[in-house]
């Protein structure tokens, strides 16, 4: 699976997990962990708070990058559960994206009302 196949799986799972615990209103913890039950029932490898270390210079920062979530090695997930949305989460992504040399990032916010408009692709020269 790519990381596009592997991207509509992990929206499908979070629109399943926003309707099923009724919306927004819950801690960033709990959507990401019941985001994390979700993918791990379609058999995805899902590994949670993720740590990588962070090269500078030839030394590793003694703060290593922590990602919310990491699918299939292939797609990082940032879950927020915010009410104002703010820009700087897709910055964040793309900084990890670079970091990790991956290529696609999703950021999911669960504060949206619907959470299907709190989903924002960051690409990092992914083929579309």
């Amino acid at each position: 699976m790519n990381e596009n196949e592997i991207s509509h799986q992990i929206i499908a799972a979070a629109i399943e997990v926003h309707c099923t615990l009724g919306g927004p209103g819950l801690l960033e913890s709990v959507y990401e962990e019941a985001l994390v039950w979700e993918l791990e029932e379609h058999n995805f490898i899902v590994e949670r708070q993720k740590c990588i270390p962070i090269d500078y210079k030839g030394i590793t920062l003694a703060t290593p990058l922590r990602i919310d979530v990491l699918v299939n090695n292939l797609v990082i997930v940032e879950c927020k559960a915010v009410t104002e949305y703010n820009p700087i989460f897709e910055a964040q992504a793309l900084t990890y994206l670079r970091l990790t040399g991956l290529k696609l990032a999703l950021v999911i916010n669960f504060g949206a009302k619907y959470v299907k408009q709190g989903i924002k692709r960051v690409v990092n020269g992914l083929s579309l």
